[in-house]
């Protein structure tokens, strides 16, 4: 863990000390909590979409690597009609 110094209006400070008071934790812990909430996101949600995303266009009952699988797809694609031109 890295230490670092914020600065922060009176207003700011008021509202996240009574938050960690009510909550019975740090200011510094709020802090970390908001700015992974605001720039890492949902670490489970992320996996979770990730898992659902993965193999998505792989046939099923097939074990295609990608390379394979694109060529699957660009057989008689547009390139084959622009030559036709």
């Amino acid at each position: 863990m890295r230490r670092t110094q914020l600065y922060l209006d009176d207003q700011l400070w008021g509202a996240l000390h009574a938050r960690a008071r009510s909550e019975k934790t740090t200011v510094s812990e709020l802090v970390r909590q908001a700015v992974r909430e605001r720039y890492l996101g949902d670490l489970d949600r992320r996996k979770e979409a990730m898992l659902r995303f993965v193999g998505i266009r792989k046939p099923q009952g097939e074990d295609l690597d990608a390379r394979v699988e694109v060529r699957r797809l660009r057989r008689g694609s547009r390139l084959d009609r622009l030559g036709k031109r």
